[in-house]
């Protein structure tokens, strides 16, 4: 079944935004990193405060994936320097292994046709191996390690990972 993908800009599609982030992240996070850091970084980055903030002030756009009304997840995108940074993707967990990531991904892809991007970049966390595997198998590479403070004691220790995205000859012109 096809999913439709809506451009979250109004308050009230940020709160539901944002709360279907906490659920995520609370579960899915939960084996990789402390509930403390979970926490702390729901409210640094998936906050409402936090995601107004990334929409209106930095340039970032969230979209709401869902299927009859249903929310099945979010991701979050920045074009930058040529390329799509692919800030956030989420997938609820009842969700996962339906065949959602690849309509995500030609989504993606659609996005970098429109705007002539070239590549799709994301950071993933190290130990989160099944999200590295469903990247690699989408075709991305670890093309570096980075670790990053984030404040409050707390470390993102991440994979640096990308794809090519072959445009069409439309796109080129």
């Amino acid at each position: 079944m096809k999913l439709h993908f809506l451009k979250v800009n109004q308050a009230e599609q940020i709160a539901e935004l944002a709360a279907l982030a906490a659920e995520i992240w609370r579960e899915h996070y939960v084996s990789i990193i402390t509930m403390e850091q979970i926490n702390y970084m729901i409210d640094k980055f998936q906050s409402v405060p936090a995601i107004m903030d990334q929409i209106q002030r930095q340039g970032y756009e969230y979209y709401v994936f869902q299927q009859d009304g249903v929310k099945m997840g979010y991701l979050s995108v920045k074009p930058e320097e040529g390329k799509l940074f692919l800030s956030k993707f989420y997938v609820a967990k009842e969700h996962r292994g339906h065949g959602y990531a690849s309509q995500a991904f030609a989504f993606l892809e659609q996005l970098c046709e429109d705007h002539k991007l070239s590549h799709i970049w994301l950071t993933v966390n190290r130990h989160n191996t099944n999200s590295i595997a469903v990247y690699e198998r989408k075709g991305f590479r670890i093309i570096r390690e980075q670790k990053a403070d984030i404040g409050s004691g707390f470390v993102m220790d991440d994979y640096i990972m990308e794809r090519e995205i072959p445009m069409s000859e439309t796109a080129k012109g």
